[in-house]
C-alpha cells in the first residue's frame, strides 16, 4: 500500500507554537508528519506546478518519491 502524507498529531505546546506562527505570518499552516521530502522543482518544474493549481483550483504539494 502507498505511503500517504498525514496530518500531524501535535502536543498542545506544538499547536500553540504552530497557532503563534500563524498569527504572527496572518496565513493559515497545515502541519504534515515528516514522512516525505518535499521536492526541489526547478523554476519550470514550478511554473507547470502552478498552472495545474491555478487549472484544478487547488494546492499541489510535491514530494519526493523515495
Amino acid at each position: 500500500m502507498a505511503q500517504r502524507v498525514k496530518i500531524a498529531k501535535l502536543t498542545e505546546a506544538q499547536l500553540a507554537k504552530v497557532q503563534d506562527l500563524e498569527a504572527e505570518l496572518g496565513t493559515w499552516v497545515v502541519a504534515v508528519e515528516p514522512q516525505f521530502r518535499l521536492a526541489e522543482l526547478t523554476d519550470e518544474q514550478l511554473r507547470q506546478l502552478q498552472a495545474v493549481e491555478r487549472e484544478l483550483g487547488v494546492i499541489l504539494l510535491a514530494y519526493q518519491s523515495s
